[in-house]
């Protein structure tokens, strides 16, 4: 009986590591076709090129999509393990949901943490370099020889970030940092710098953050239709039809060895034609749509920022009083055996909400800080060095996800895999440093995109203002000097002091106008 009993202890296993392979490679199968959409609808379309560059391109392609792929998986792993918890909770005997156990979560977070390391220092390295080879002089050009140059250019950067990484670990903890640590690089060094590159992501993830929760407010006002308050667009159509054909004439009518006013003339024109599409498209829009969904989605906006900034000031209160609230605490109950949130179900919706809010914001705000504004990528028009570019910094900024949310209290799950074993989680000063700026940032940039409108029109009716007053002084002075004549003026000719007069209020007149 025992022999029988662990023969069948063996199948079992045997066919639940067998499920969890099948439902892993099919979930990523789904991420890695949604990514090469993605990406091929961006890439720039290649003319025909030589068959070498052609494989090269492809494999860069490749490369870079399923890096896009890793890094959905890994934005997708906090929500999806939080909603399983809450699915497990509620069903826990259900047969249809017997796939969905904690050996599975936790594989998915291991995964997860194995091809971000594997992508970020291998795959998109090799990319990059690859793409850029052409092989070494005096070696025969082909694919081998471009492979070649890669590898050689892969192994010098391994060795320069090796020693970058042991000189920063010697700097921290001298014993560490020993001819016999050299050795442990699969369980010192790359856990390491794993964790390195994280810090670097919540901090890259700190900046960014704050930047798109402010900038969602004017990207969802670009994109939806405004309410039309006092407007008239059937006037508002005519006139830029108007100038749409005044421009279209000077077109016609230019020689084409003007090139530069031409140029000028055609961004001029397609400007004119992108306003009057956006004219047509609110005149078109329905009363609901123009009264109703963008009144509505900027007060869900509104609220999902301020639960965010309230969640993580009651965090700080928690790291204050509670050690446990700290990422790198006390383990919690495990997979299915309590809900992590005081609300149930609506409170872990309300977290995978949140969660996805942040990601989009951070990903707005990394493309509107200055540094990464050449990052945009454009449609039909992105090259691949681009595309490599953008893929490393969506998988630094997504691999960095869990983890700030998991630091700011947006959620109480615990990182599983590599995720919850970073040195610096256990940190009581970085984890409260972090939650503060973040509140802090945050609130500045909010405050700073609702009164920037008020700013400007304060500073704009005191620099008229001071204009008009300096004009009337000038005015008044300019009476008092000039004297009337003794003899009487004729009935059509001003005296001077009304000349003086006239010119003040037209002057006062213009300003108003600017004003």
């Amino acid at each position: 009986m025992e022999g029988q009993d662990e023969v069948s202890a063996r199948e079992q296993h045997f066919h639940s590591q067998v499920r969890e392979s099948t439902i892993c490679f099919l979930l990523f199968a789904v991420l890695y076709i949604v990514s090469y959409f993605i990406i091929t609808r961006y890439k720039r379309k290649s003319d025909e090129q030589e068959d070498e560059d052609a494989i090269v391109n492809r494999i860069s392609l490749f490369l870079s999509t399923f890096t896009l792929a890793v890094s959905a998986g890994a934005v997708l792993l906090l929500p999806f393990s939080i909603i399983s918890n809450e699915i497990l909770l509620s069903f826990p005997q259900n047969y249809y949901i017997q796939w969905l156990n904690g050996s599975l979560i936790h594989g998915l977070w291991n995964l997860a943490s194995l091809f971000s390391n594997l992508c970020l220092f291998v795959l998109m390295p090799f990319a990059f370099f690859f793409l850029e080879s052409e092989g070494f002089a005096g070696l025969k050009k082909g694919i081998r020889a471009r492979i070649l140059e890669t590898l050689v250019m892969l192994v010098l950067l391994a060795l320069l970030i090796l020693g970058i990484v042991w000189v920063a670990s010697a700097l921290i903890d001298k014993d560490a940092a020993s001819m016999e640590s050299l050795y442990d690089l699969w369980e010192f060094y790359l856990p390491y710098l794993y964790s390195c590159i994280s810090l670097m992501g919540c901090l890259l993830l700190l900046l960014c953050t704050p930047v798109g929760l402010s900038r969602m407010f004017t990207v969802m006002g670009q994109l939806l239709v405004k309410p039309t308050i006092l407007e008239d667009l059937d006037e508002q159509i005519y006139i830029i039809t108007l100038e749409e054909e005044a421009l279209q004439r000077r077109l016609n009518g230019l020689s084409s060895s003007v090139e530069y006013n031409i140029t000028e003339l055609e961004q001029e024109l397609e400007n004119v034609k992108t306003l009057k599409t956006k004219l047509e498209r609110r005149k078109k829009a329905s009363a609901w749509e123009r009264n109703l969904v963008y009144p509505a989605v900027m007060v869900l906006l509104l609220i999902e920022t301020s639960i965010s900034v309230l969640l993580v000031a009651c965090n700080i209160l928690c790291l204050l009083v509670d050690e446990t609230a700290m990422p790198k605490g006390t383990r919690g109950p495990g997979i299915g055996n309590a809900s992590l949130s005081a609300f149930g179900f609506v409170g872990a919706a309300l977290e995978i909400i949140l969660i996805f809010y942040l990601m989009v914001s951070s990903v707005v705000g990394f493309y509107s800080l200055r540094f990464f504004g050449n990052f945009i990528p454009k449609k039909d028009d992105t090259t691949m060095t681009k595309i490599i570019g953008n893929c490393v910094s969506i998988l630094v900024l997504s691999s960095a996800l869990p983890v700030m949310s998991r630091t700011l209290g947006i959620t109480r799950f615990d990182l599983l895999g590599d995720f919850g074993r970073f040195n610096w989680l256990g940190n009581f000063y970085i984890v409260l440093s972090y939650n503060l700026l973040f509140a802090i940032v945050t609130t500045l940039c909010l405050v700073r995109k609702f009164t920037s409108a008020v700013r400007e029109e304060l500073f704009k009716a005191l620099g008229a203002r001071n204009q008009i007053h300096k004009a009337q002084g000038t005015c008044l002075d300019l009476t008092h000097v000039l004297e009337p004549s003794p003899a009487e003026p004729s009935a059509d000719q001003p005296t001077p002091i009304q000349q003086t007069g006239n010119k003040c209020l037209l002057l006062q007149a213009l300003l108003q106008q600017q004003d």
